[in-house]
């Protein structure tokens, strides 16, 4: 299983790696299609306030403080399933919980954390221009030139 991103320039002139998906919205039918940020740091999958007013999923329960370099903000869960394409038309649908951010300041950007990514190899190489998550049926070797 492959999944591609890509390294793309942002708002703020910073390129980060983005991997895109689309979420299952409160209707249960319309996938309403998102980018993510690639963050190996993040330990959870956030959406940015924005995003999870669009959702209009509900709220199962408020969640504690998520924190990062920017501080610490609050956060509520939401029950949804997040689709990847894959290769030859198909998906690979993740489903689960995941928080959102109510604040629209706390982030400007979806985050795709290791509650996904751990299920993966995740290729985050700046210098090689790849950015993708690798899992069942694909594989990766890291070589050396002299």
């Amino acid at each position: 299983m492959l999944i591609f991103g890509r390294w793309q320039a942002c708002d703020d002139g910073i390129v980060r790696p983005i991997i895109e998906g689309e979420v299952l919205s409160a209707d249960g039918a319309t996938w309403e299609p998102t980018e993510f940020l690639a963050d190996v740091g993040a330990d959870r999958t956030v959406f940015n306030a924005e995003f999870l007013t669009t959702l209009a999923l509900p709220q199962l329960t408020a969640f504690h403080q998520l924190g990062g370099v920017g501080g610490a903000a609050s956060t509520v869960v939401i029950r949804t399933q997040i689709r990847f394409a894959l290769d030859g038309g198909r998906h690979l649908i993740m489903q689960g919980s995941f928080a959102g951010f109510t604040n629209p300041s706390a982030i400007d950007m979806n985050i795709l954390g290791r509650d996904i990514t751990n299920l993966f190899a995740l290729i985050v190489d700046r210098q090689g221009d790849v950015v993708c998550m690798i899992g069942k049926g694909h594989q990766y070797a890291i070589t050396t030139q002299l």
